[in-house]
């Protein structure tokens, strides 16, 4: 442990290694821009580029990449290296990195997704250094965080609406806070702390199972003996392998700056999780891209496989990412810290109170962040939140915001101190509110927890929507409270009036249970399961006039990313679908009818051998077997010929629709019938390591 202060950070061009080694006008310069947005001169980049150059080489590094996030879900990268023909040797070479390389890259952008803002014979994209986050060497690379868009302008990627709304809301929540005579403050951050879930599992037993391989989770499996029921995985002891692989993973990312900070064993068997330190919203997303990245790199190591599907193991908690987000001030302070009297801090209510309204006012918004085919499976299955869109308060600042719309004043509560009843334990004082994971969106002391994001997600999207739908509120806010004359009343008034309009989006209690969902819809709460219900909204006139408002998004661009949403949920579920065809085909159904012949088999050499009276367990076995390797072969049938069918339709919502209302059902059919199958055939005869092998393979 003594290392690791000089170990962390040690790959990244960070603050001070550009302090060491760029001249103090040049260092002052890139100062601003990262915490003024201010331009970066060309002459400027160029001294960056040739210092950050030079660190690298230092390094090991060879090549430079502009790394970027498509619209792919996953990181786009390609490398150059420093070589360049010597003028005076032109049979030598020598090691040269531009400010115009540093800047600006021009990769195809042809073969990204683009939902329809770029024909295919429109090949040109440029990628634009991000100066905000720190380039870091990552395999004999410098990688160079950037955005990337099309040759007309568009944001073809992730980061460019994310940087687009934290000015959004730096510029609405900047004109608060002068309201309130905070003139020391020059710009107001959204820091974010990404929860990421993941399976371990062996890397043996991964390659033994089609369905993981092509797809991240498992298309057949029959429950195993044990699963969770026990709860004993939950926080328990951390098995060595698994611990080797969490130290080495922590090494990794402590190297390139990742505040890697708590990792623990999850509910499900084989299940665990990694939290960081909270950071700045764009380089938040840049490093959990890494750590994605990172998880599966290193489980390789160790003989391993990392799963990041949301619901890899059916009958079996899945895999989310709780996205922790809040906004802070340049001077240190968090907007949502509600101090040791919460009803008596005006700003930090007002603040509240433009989530509460952004919220509700945008439901839809916030479930779309979430949408994807494989978070499908664990919205609402009783281990994630329901697809509901509410936000938990706790008791103290629910009876602040009731006392407050009712006009009656607020006595306040004495902090408890916490007795467990053993005195050499020491007392504590308990936290003011309760923590509810069956909540979507939950205050936890000082910032929100947005939990319906999946584990494979980008943290972009809940971020952009977040940043873009509380930006409007104080917007709102901030145009009223402006032309006040009494500014005191004004703020009273619109706290007030906040409040009552938008209450019912607080819910406090149990999302997981049935009456929650009929008291939801008499609120007028939007219940968008699937997404295909939800994705529609995002390009709502609404919604679209809210991101142009605000820069976030062009009208093309809400568009565009609506159509790549609609076709990445009928893409995933068709290559799902494509895939348990093909296992049931060729290694299922054969593995079953070659258990039946070995049955018929013993059946004919039991009745030679001894008389039988009556039928013998064997042939029981055969019948039960041969219909369910009938219905097997029924089921195969159905799911090709509904696959067929897609082909009359066209539009991408359509697609959609229809893979949810037929291909989805028609996999769950063949599915159970297969596992079915599982639970009566010979494990020798099965053609597949079983959900026992792969959840309790790691030691």
């Amino acid at each position: 442990m003594s290392r690791v202060p000089e170990l962390f950070g040690s790959m990244v061009f960070n603050d001070s290694v550009m302090k060491e080694r760029l001249p103090a006008e040049v260092y002052a310069a890139v100062k601003r821009t990262m915490q003024a947005g201010r331009h970066l001169h060309a002459d400027i980049a160029g001294d960056v580029a040739n210092a950050m150059k030079e660190w690298a080489i230092e390094k090991g590094a060879t090549h430079y990449s502009h790394w970027f996030q498509p619209m792919t879900g996953v990181t786009a990268e390609k490398h150059d290296s420093f070589i360049t023909p010597s003028k005076q040797h032109p049979d030598r070479v020598i090691m040269e990195f531009s400010g115009k390389e540093l800047i600006k890259g021009e990769p195809d952008a042809s073969s990204f997704p683009s939902g329809g803002l770029r024909a295919t014979f429109e090949a040109r994209g440029y990628t634009a250094w991000d100066p905000t986050s720190y380039a870091f060497i990552k395999d004999d690379t410098l990688y160079i965080p950037t955005a990337f868009c099309s040759y007309s302008g568009e944001a073809l990627d992730k980061k460019t609406p994310l940087l687009r709304s934290m000015e959004a809301i730096n510029r609405q929540a900047m004109r608060i806070l002068k309201l309130f005579g905070n003139d020391d403050v020059t710009m107001v951050n959204t820091t974010v702390g990404p929860e990421q879930e993941y399976f371990l599992i062996d890397a043996d037993v991964y390659a033994k199972r089609r369905d993981l391989l092509i797809t991240g989770r498992t298309l057949f499996g029959a429950k195993p003996p044990k699963g969770q029921e026990l709860e004993d995985h939950y926080f328990g002891a951390i098995k060595p392998r698994v611990m080797a692989f969490m130290q080495d993973l922590d090494e990794e990312l402590w190297k390139l700056g990742v505040l890697a900070k708590t990792e623990h064993n999850e509910a499900a068997p084989a299940q665990h999780e990694l939290a960081p330190i909270f950071t700045k919203s764009n380089i938040a997303t840049d490093h959990n891209q890494l750590t994605m990245e990172m998880m599966k790199k290193v489980a390789a190591r160790h003989g391993l496989v990392c799963l990041l599907h949301e619901k890899p193991f059916a009958g079996v908690s899945g895999s989310g990412k709780h996205n922790n987000w809040s906004l802070s001030t340049d001077t240190g302070v968090n907007l949502f810290e509600p101090g040791t009297s919460p009803h008596e801090n005006a700003q930090f209510l007002l603040f509240l109170c433009a989530v509460i309204k952004a919220t509700d006012d945008y439901q839809d918004l916030l479930r779309v962040s979430a949408a994807g085919a494989g978070n499908d499976h664990r919205l609402g299955a009783a281990e994630a939140p329901p697809a509901i869109v509410s936000m938990f308060l706790g008791e103290e600042l629910t009876d602040i915001l009731t006392s407050i719309e009712n006009g009656t004043v607020y006595g306040g509560k004495e902090q408890t101190l916490m007795k467990v009843g053993v005195h050499a334990l020491p007392r504590f004082p308990r936290d003011s509110t309760d923590r509810n994971r069956t909540s979507p969106f939950a205050f936890t002391g000082n910032k929100f927890e947005f939990r319906m994001l999946g584990s494979t997600a980008s943290i972009a999207n809940p971020n952009i929507i977040l940043n873009t739908i509380v930006a409007e509120s104080l917007s709102l806010f901030a145009d009223e409270l402006e032309q006040a004359t009494d500014f005191n009343t004004a703020l009273h008034d619109l706290i007030v009036r906040t409040i009552k309009a938008h209450k019912r989006i607080i819910f406090n209690g149990n999302g997981y249970d049935d009456v929650w969902i009929k008291e939801a819809e008499q609120r007028g709460l939007h219940n968008l399961r699937t997404t295909p219900d939800c994705l529609p909204h995002f390009a709502d006139e609404a919604n679209i006039k809210l991101f142009e408002k605000h820069r976030v998004f062009t009208r093309q661009e809400v568009h565009s990313r609506c159509e790549i949403m609609l076709e990445n949920y009928r893409n995933v579920i068709r290559i799902e679908a494509l895939t348990m065809l093909d296992m049931a085909r060729k290694d299922i159904l054969p593995a079953a009818s070659a258990y039946v012949r070995a049955l018929c088999d013993t059946v004919i050499s039991k009745k030679a051998v001894i008389a039988v009276s009556g039928k013998c367990a064997e042939e029981d076995m055969v019948a039960h077997l041969s219909s369910l390797t009938d219905s097997l072969y029924s089921a195969i049938g159905k799911l090709d010929a509904v696959i067929q069918g897609e082909k009359a339709l066209h539009s991408a919502i359509a697609l959609a629709e229809y893979y949810r209302d037929r291909v989805v059902p028609a996999m769950q059919t063949l599915r159970k019938v297969a596992d079915e199958l599982e639970v009566h055939t010979a494990k020798s005869f099965w053609p597949y390591p079983t959900y026992d092998d792969i959840l309790f393979s790691v030691s």
